[in-house]
């Protein structure tokens, strides 16, 4: 891109690349080539036809290109004159790299996001499988957790930890559809990993990118090149190999799994359209989901289980496992808050794609960790297909660039 700078009486020509290196050095009239030429008729141009690498670009008292004024008293030389300028062109290296500090601390940024994001959720799925092994209570267990984030970020609004969101009637209009989908997704994770281990469930929720192509095509009108759809084979494959090699298969396990796939590209797709102009962080924005979802998800799980069920079945987990129940059960729902967290602070930076790949990679982690901990079972065609899924993440991840 050729950028143009002009003044009265005066055109200055150059490349951008060269224009953004600036020094205080001065540049004499001598130093460039060709010399000047006089003329009334003319007037006074310096031109730079290729992108060049320049320390400096002055004519006479001017100064840096930077300081340029062109006042009257500053004029050293008449209107006519003619000074053209041509330099060695820019090394591309040095053009490119001007940019490059800026890319990789986002890079960077999003990495430590990604990172933290998937050390947070394996923490939550280990302690979330504990307190459902021995409470088998999905709907209160996904109730606690959403409490538990309500309730730290009021607490730290009221204690100015974080600042509160300004919110209006039009927000939480917009929110409520996300809020609809979180609490759908979030619950349906929940009762899969109550009947079916971790890693069957996260196996199954590997899927979750070809959910997002479907769901982008077909309802959102959106298309993608052919290597995207060919990377969903793999993924569907892989996710179907595991599931019918499943030593401890339960169909309300997949169903839960599958639904909650649906509900979380929902998820996604609408916060980041609900993100957009907003002033509501990441952070905040999720606090706002979790608070909504709450207030959705109490009257249902009341009236799917009911404080009787709970009641019992807390007086048998406390007798089986002791004081430390409690231990577990606060450590599942203030995990899940933190993960989550953490992840709609990466969809503040990523697209709703990228954050269903990101999702994806991070079941890796997820399932090894859960098979190591909770000694599951696992037959080699299971793991193979959970290897097909995940290699097919990675080439829709691949096809996606």
């Amino acid at each position: 891109m050729i950028s143009s700078l002009r003044q009265p009486g005066i055109v200055i020509t150059g490349s951008d690349a060269g224009l953004r290196k600036r020094h205080a050095t001065l540049v004499q009239p001598q130093s460039f080539l060709p010399s000047l030429v006089g003329g009334k008729s003319q007037r006074s141009v310096i031109s730079m036809k290729k992108p060049l690498h320049i320390a400096c670009a002055g004519v006479g008292n001017f100064g840096s290109v930077k300081n340029f004024e062109f006042e009257s008293e500053k004029k050293s030389f008449e209107k006519g004159d003619l000074v053209k300028c041509e330099a060695y062109e820019a090394d591309r290296s040095e053009v490119e790299g001007a940019e490059t500090p800026s890319e990789a601390a986002k890079k960077v940024k999003i990495g430590i996001y990604f990172a933290t994001w998937w050390a947070l959720n394996v923490v939550f799925n280990i302690y979330n499988k504990k307190v459902l092994n021995a409470y088998p209570y999905p709907w209160l267990t996904s109730t606690l957790s959403l409490a538990c984030g309500s309730l730290m970020m009021l607490i730290s609004w009221a204690t100015r930890i974080a600042e509160a969101p300004k919110t209006d009637l039009e927000f939480w209009k917009t929110l409520f559809p996300v809020a609809v989908a979180h609490t759908i997704g979030h619950v349906a994770a929940t009762v899969s990993m109550s009947k079916v281990a971790v890693s069957f469930t996260h196996i199954i929720k590997s899927g979750e990118p070809a959910f997002s192509v479907l769901v982008s095509r077909f309802i959102l009108g959106e298309t993608f090149p052919v290597p995207v759809y060919l990377s969903l084979i793999p993924i569907i494959g892989g996710c179907a190999l595991a599931a019918v090699t499943e030593l401890n298969f339960n169909m309300i396990g997949f169903m839960g799994a599958m639904i909650s796939n649906l509900a979380f590209v929902f998820r996604n797709i609408f916060s980041k359209k609900g993100m957009k102009g907003k002033s509501v962080s990441g952070m905040n924005y999720y606090a706002c989901l979790s608070i909504l979802s709450l207030a959705i998800l109490t009257p249902f799980a009341i009236a799917v289980e009911g404080p009787a069920m709970w009641a019992a079945g807390y007086k048998t987990a406390l007798a089986e496992i002791g004081p430390q129940f409690l231990w577990w059960v606060a450590a599942q729902s203030i995990f899940y808050h933190l993960y989550n967290q953490v992840s709609y602070m990466s969809l503040d930076e990523i697209s709703p794609l990228t954050f269903s790949i990101g999702n994806t990679m991070k079941r890796i982690s997820v399932i090894v960790s859960s098979i190591i901990i909770f000694h599951t079972p696992i037959q080699p065609v299971n793991a193979l297909g959970a290897a097909i899924a995940v290699f097919g993440t990675f080439l829709y991840s691949q096809a996606k660039q």
